[in-house]
């Protein structure tokens, strides 16, 4: 058996999901669009669950198209809530297109989401040196700015621990520990 970080052994849809997306570089606005949805969808909840419903998440906001998911009505989003298996919380189904209209703001300041966030780490991962997964804090300075900045332009579900998760999820920090067989070399 591979070495991996301690979270990702419980199950096949988690060790897929660290060995083939956790802590890789992404600029691709789509992608971080969807991981800023799920992310926030895993408030209070466990990761696993999140990734259960992720092909149900992605059938309803129609792949995280952000013009889509921007221009959902009221009522809309009670259907999404009622006719998809995706988490039931109306708040967290309505930030989908309060944080879909905030990216795609950011996206005419900065010509993409992704040059917006990535100026927080002058476009580089953050690498962590972690030799076990009790090391990994749950929010770090960098999240808690992070969340001020993008709660102060209108997103929600962006508190600094679901950010400090976010930046894990498009690769801005990586939290691989030192002897996982996916940490990727700095």
């Amino acid at each position: 058996m591979e070495n991996r970080c301690l979270w990702a052994q419980s199950n096949a849809l988690m060790q897929a999901y660290h060995d083939e997306e956790w802590c890789r570089p992404s600029f691709d606005d789509r992608y971080i669009f969807e991981m800023l949805t799920l992310e926030g969808a895993q408030a209070g909840l466990s990761w696993n669950i999140v990734l259960k419903k992720r092909s149900a998440y992605q059938e309803a906001f129609h792949h995280f198209n952000l013009s889509y998911c921007a221009e959902l009505s009221d009522e809309d989003l009670v259907s999404i809530k009622q006719d998809y298996a995706i988490v039931k919380h109306i708040a967290k189904i309505q930030s989908v297109r309060s944080n879909a209209r905030a990216v795609l703001d950011l996206q005419k300041e900065w010509g993409s989401f992704a040059d917006f966030l990535w100026s927080f780490t002058d476009g580089k991962p953050v690498y962590n040196n972690w030799t076990s997964d009790a090391q990994i804090p749950a929010q770090s300075p960098l999240s808690v700015q992070l969340s001020k900045e993008l709660k102060k332009r209108g997103f929600k579900f962006v508190g600094p621990v679901t950010t400090y998760s976010f930046m894990q999820a498009i690769g801005m920090v990586h939290d691989h520990i030192e002897n996982c067989a996916y940490r990727l070399v700095e």
